[in-house]
């Protein structure tokens, strides 16, 4: 048996001929959302598959064996039930309506712009008819949603790269210093420069405590604010 324990998304990085020359296994859903199970692919090999706990297979993800090779995968049709709204006396919005009831029963969908999939289910196909839907038994490749979470995007999720370096600065560089011309509203609490515990007293030590913490802040006609508000 060859041992197969790691997973490139959509054969990621790899040439269209080394693809090309792959061998393939078809896997049906059920199959397909287990991160252990055993399979035979085109060149008739064993397959011992085991992935990371909670992976995910989707058809054109590479499986690479112990031994560097690779092996396309397929979705292997399979008999799902096809959701389509009524042409004649329903709208494209009765498929959203529907795939909002199936969601709050945590049903697997694939969606497509012009119907929904799920598998078979007759207590859910007549729920759907009763709603004026199109219910039909096909065979199909499945390919359910993944979740807003990733929970099932089997590494197929993307980052946004957003930048923090606009948060870093202020955190890493020096205290603001209020004046004037800053352009801050003042009303607010102190900010980190007023915190911050005062300097130590120059000269000739006079015997007197002086507090950790800063007197508070007392307006005045030399205190260099604003006044005119």
């Amino acid at each position: 048996m060859l041992t197969i324990n790691k997973l490139l998304p959509r054969g990621r990085g790899l040439s269209s001929v080394l693809l090309k020359r792959a061998a393939t296994v078809e896997l049906d859903w059920d199959v397909r959302q287990k991160s252990r199970f055993d399979a035979t692919d085109s060149q008739g090999r064993a397959l011992g598959v085991f992935l990371p706990r909670g992976s995910v297979v989707r058809g054109g993800d590479v499986l690479v064996a112990e031994d560097g090779s690779l092996v396309v995968v397929k979705a292997a049709p399979q008999p799902v039930l096809v959701v389509r709204h009524c042409a004649s006396h329903g709208s494209p919005f009765d498929l959203m309506r529907a795939a909002y009831h199936l969601g709050n029963r945590h049903v697997q969908l694939e969606l497509q712009p012009d119907r929904l999939l799920l598998e078979p289910d007759h207590v859910l196909a007549d729920m759907l008819r009763q709603m004026h839907l199109e219910v039909s038994e096909e065979r199909s490749a499945f390919e359910p949603e993944g979740g807003a979470y990733g929970a099932a995007g089997g590494g197929h999720g993307h980052s946004h790269g957003h930048s923090h370096e606009h948060a870093h600065t202020h955190a890493q560089g020096a205290a603001h210093e209020h004046g004037p011309g800053c352009g801050h509203d003042h009303a607010h609490a102190p900010s980190v420069a007023y915190a911050a515990a005062p300097p130590a007293p120059r000269g000739k030590p006079l015997g007197i405590a002086v507090s950790s913490a800063p007197a508070p802040h007392v307006h005045g006609p030399h205190c260099s604010h604003g006044h005119d508000h």
